[in-house]
């Protein structure tokens, strides 16, 4: 049986994925340039490639490995390969929109709990993202303040020693994420509470999302962050 919700003072939250719409946002920007060129692209096809590639050996910080990403699957596209628009892929983070409900969900959900972002993304495109979400957030770790990236434990250890410092653990903590691999599965293993966003339930596959070994039966399961938000104001057990 899980724990209330009303039993946690901080949810930390994946946000690329979760609360941004980092799908829509890529496909958006490729569909752009394939116009351009004449072409078209299946944006689909196009998340399959950008997941192999994104989880080479060779990658890097995200958003910035956009560059190198792009270059990569341009060909199997049919899209120009120049760096330019390698660069244009990267820099659309910067205008990437939140999902329709987490804005309103978010500002909700911080009347109760002590909202804390942890994204594999860095500073500079965190930023926008929260600028985008209306600056929800208590604390915030991106991958320039750890050095490292979920589903890495070193990642939320360095939360867990954060909530230390206001005496609290991560026991108080409830984890909110869509992805499987980078935080669900973790999270678990880990022994924190977790909360799976389904961001996909109506669509087959992972998208640009790396498939898990196996699916993590979470402690709540929701389709979207609004149903989370409602459930805490439901008094949900």
């Amino acid at each position: 049986m899980a724990k209330s919700l009303s039993a946690f003072t901080y949810l930390t939250f994946d946000v690329v994925g979760t609360l941004i719409d980092f799908e829509g946002g890529i496909k958006d920007c490729l569909a752009a340039i394939a116009a351009e060129a004449g072409v078209t692209v299946d944006g689909e096809e196009a998340l399959t490639l950008y997941r192999a590639e994104r989880y080479a050996a060779v990658a890097g910080r995200f958003p910035d490995d956009l560059v190198r990403v792009y270059l990569a699957i341009a060909p199997k596209l049919g899209l120009p390969v120049v760096t330019a628009c390698g660069e244009r892929l990267r820099e659309s983070a910067r205008t990437w929109k939140g999902f329709p409900d987490s804005a309103d969900a978010l500002a909700r959900l911080a009347k109760r709990y002590r909202l804390v972002a942890m994204t594999n993304a860095r500073r500079w495109a965190f930023e926008h993202f929260s600028e985008e979400l209306g600056n929800p957030f208590y604390r915030s770790f991106t991958t320039d303040d750890t050095g490292t990236e979920k589903p890495d434990p070193a990642f939320f250890e360095q939360v867990f020693a954060f909530v230390a410092t206001e005496g609290a653990a991560k026991e108080d903590i409830l984890h909110v994420a869509q992805s499987q691999y980078h935080d669900i599965g973790i999270s678990r293993t880990l022994g924190m509470t977790n909360c799976w966003i389904e961001r996909r339930h109506a669509q087959n596959g992972y998208g640009g999302t790396i498939a898990p070994e196996r699916v993590t039966v979470p402690d709540y399961h929701f389709t979207s962050l609004a149903a989370l938000a409602d459930a805490v104001e439901k008094g949900s057990h």
